[in-house]
């Protein structure tokens, strides 16, 4: 999958390949962020809504430059399940949903403190505790624990999912042109075809839905108790974001932890998530699945990512779009999703490799297998539960491994790494020594 050009701007494509390119990612994205409003009870509508917003506030306040998008955060479904958890019948809880968001609101708000601490003391100095042999293993991880939910999808029809893989498989490898970059829409396109013609799709209520709508917004309000159990989980969701913007940018080959800098990336991602809370959406997150876009097309242009952006608010205001999407086959998902998961887990991989961390040093190997085997096992049985006074704080897989790692890399002799933030425009690259 190295056999094409990497296109850092997708100007030189044109406008309509851009918008398709932007289309793109928002098939990417869709699945995993309506799902979040689905299992919490909050509106699909508004979810799209400051899904789209908050990736503009990001690009905003990150200058433009990393080429990520913000969807709706799963780290936060314990939170939201303890404060708000569905009615009977799978009823939204309307009445406890607003103080669940004042939990989400606070919490984003502790992104801009960690931001603050690294205006403060620079990158390189609070980048010691997550040097790439931390960082690696937990985008590693990230796929993995992802890769359950593909296989489920696709067990749902695997001929409409293997379709779905085998064609973006094939217009990636042997496409040419713009077709060999937008694999992941033809992917969706042709199976989802397939699973028409199956009779795998329901478009029995088309006729109900309206063609615009504004979506429904909700305002937050505040309790000490729901604010205790959502509040630290942002502890886990800080971690996973430095694990995305280091996945990212060893996918592209920049250092945006130096340059827009990952206080930056921090207040963007905090803001977005006050912002989606405050008017009853869930919290954001920069999303995996766009990740894998990026590594499968080499498209890194960061406009296209504000395209879906803008596609996603469209969306939100059009139901009947929504619907048609909202209608794409589980197994279509699933199939798109077993490649790009895998593609995630590869660029932990890549980051490993070319920071050349050293695996024959005992402290990197125990590092790296206590965050596997943390973030994998402890997932597999649901994450761990503790009381802190009469609120309950539950952690996933993936927060314990990164407390885990963290804490390892900073008490276990040894730790040499030196993250450098000098960059330039000819070489924008993650530069390491004696890791």
């Amino acid at each position: 999958m190295e056999n094409h050009e990497v296109i850092t701007d997708a100007r030189k494509l044109g406008l309509p390949k851009m918008l398709i390119l932007g289309l793109q990612h928002t098939f990417a994205m869709f699945g995993a962020t309506v799902l979040v409003p689905i299992l919490t009870g909050l509106p699909v509508s508004t979810t799209l809504l400051f899904a789209g917003i908050g990736t503009l506030l990001f690009h905003l306040l990150t200058k433009g430059k990393v080429p990520a998008f913000l969807g709706s955060s799963f780290a936060f479904l314990g939170g939201y399940a303890a404060v708000a958890p569905l009615l009977d019948g799978g009823k939204s809880n309307i009445e406890m949903l607003p103080y669940a968001c004042g939990g989400v609101f606070c919490a984003g708000l502790l992104y801009l403190v960690l931001a603050a601490f690294m205006k403060a003391f620079g990158a390189n100095k609070v980048m010691r505790f997550f040097p790439p042999v931390v960082t690696g293993p937990i985008i590693i991880s990230i796929g993995l624990i992802l890769a359950p939910t593909a296989i489920n999808n696709c067990a749902t029809n695997w001929v409409v999912a293997i379709v779905a893989l085998a064609t973006v498989i094939f217009f990636n490898i042997w496409g040419f042109g713009m077709l060999k970059i937008i694999p992941i829409l033809l992917g969706v396109i042709v199976s989802y075809a397939v699973a028409a013609a199956m009779g795998e799709v329901d478009w029995s209520n088309m006729a109900e839905v309206s063609y615009l709508g504004m979506p429904q917004l909700t305002m937050m309000k505040f309790d000490l108790s729901a604010i205790i159990t959502i509040m630290p989980l942002a502890l886990a969701t800080m971690m996973e974001h430095i694990g995305d913007i280091s996945a990212i940018g060893a996918t592209t080959g920049k250092n945006y932890i130096a340059e827009p800098g990952l206080h930056r990336t921090l207040i963007g991602d905090g803001l977005a998530s006050c912002l989606a809370a405050a008017f009853g959406a869930p919290a954001n997150t920069t999303y995996g699945e766009n990740t894998g876009v990026l590594a499968l097309t080499k498209v890194h242009d960061p406009r296209v990512m504000r395209i879906a952006a803008v596609f996603a608010i469209i969306i939100s205001c059009v139901p009947k779009v929504a619907y048609i999407i909202e209608a794409v086959p589980t197994a279509t998902i699933g199939g798109i999703s077993f490649l790009l998961y895998g593609m995630i887990s590869a660029i932990g991989v890549r980051n490993v490799v070319e920071n050349r961390v050293d695996f024959t040093r005992s402290r990197n190997q125990i590092i790296a297998a206590v965050i596997l085997v943390s973030a994998l096992g402890f997932n597999a049985i649901g994450g761990i539960s503790f009381q802190v006074a009469s609120a309950t704080i539950s952690l996933s897989g993936l927060a314990i491994a990164s407390l885990l790692g963290i804490i390892l890399n900073a008490v276990l002799p040894g730790n040499e790494y030196e993250f450098i933030e000098d960059v330039t425009e000819e070489k924008d690259k993650f530069q390491t020594y004696n890791v």
